[in-house]
């Protein structure tokens, strides 16, 4: 258990086990917690690093609401793997924790060893559908703001089961890094260089589709779709999870 401190702002972070760094990054309203399922598998032959993103978890609360930006994000998971003394890693995440990993490996391609993308959306290349998501994310930081943590309660596991010290944080990060600014991210995907896997539940109906598309769009992409899982499937099925996540990381050591 550690932090960092970029410009005032305290990151949380975790290791556990040695050898090549795996550093995965949670939901939004999740917190590093939601991968307890995987420490064991996942490090038994990597170095695992979890970490909580601002305003999230046991990471710093920046009252500046410009401190929330994909931008900060991803220079805060670089600082991590600095800290580490990890010259590359396995970059991944689910939900805002992939698509954190897909703009990482944009900025920092060269820090990519390959990547993990898990119950993830790539954002959108229509400004109108950007638009629709980011309608959607600013009613969700208006809907922390009103009702509090009592909001995560009747959400998917990984939101239900975390723990944050306020749901400042959270209106925050909705309204920093939860909406998105243009389709870099997207039109990035046939540009990646590394292996890729992306893994999506079964039942995560509105993440399918675009596992699909990251997918065909990601050159030599594999995908694992676990069955009766839905959007948190390391949580649903952490068993079928585990195995596709440990074959793929052998794949890359073969």
């Amino acid at each position: 258990m550690a932090t960092l401190n970029r410009s005032g702002v305290d990151i949380y972070y975790e290791v556990h086990g040695s050898g090549p760094t795996i550093l995965l990054s949670h939901g939004y309203s999740a917190t590093s917690q939601m991968w307890r399922g995987q420490i064991e598998a996942l490090s038994r032959a990597h170095q695992l690093v979890l970490w909580d993103m601002r305003g999230h978890g046991k990471s710093a609360y920046p009252a500046d609401e410009s401190a929330y930006t994909q931008d900060a994000t991803v220079d805060d998971m670089v600082a991590i793997l600095d800290a580490v003394g990890a010259k590359q890693a396995i970059i991944g995440g689910l939900s805002l924790g992939g698509y954190m990993s897909l703009a990482f490996n944009v900025k920092y391609p060269e820090r990519v060893r390959a990547l993990l993308i898990i119950d993830t959306g790539p954002g959108f290349k229509k400004d109108e559908a950007r638009e629709g998501w980011n309608k959607y994310a600013l009613e969700t930081a208006a809907d922390f703001e009103t009702r509090g943590l009592q909001r995560l309660k009747a959400r998917s596991p990984e939101m239900a089961s975390a723990e944050h010290r306020s749901a400042e944080g959270l209106v925050k990060a909705a309204r920093g890094m939860l909406t998105q600014r243009d389709a870099r991210v997207i039109n990035a995907l046939p540009d990646i260089r590394v292996p890729a896997l992306v893994v999506v539940g079964a039942n995560d109906k509105p993440f399918l589709a675009a596992a699909d598309y990251m997918s065909a769009k990601i050159p030599g992409a594999c995908k694992v779709v676990i069955p009766d899982a839905g959007h948190a499937a390391n949580i649903d099925q952490p068993a079928a999870f585990n195995e596709a996540v440990t074959s793929f990381l052998k794949s890359l050591a073969a």
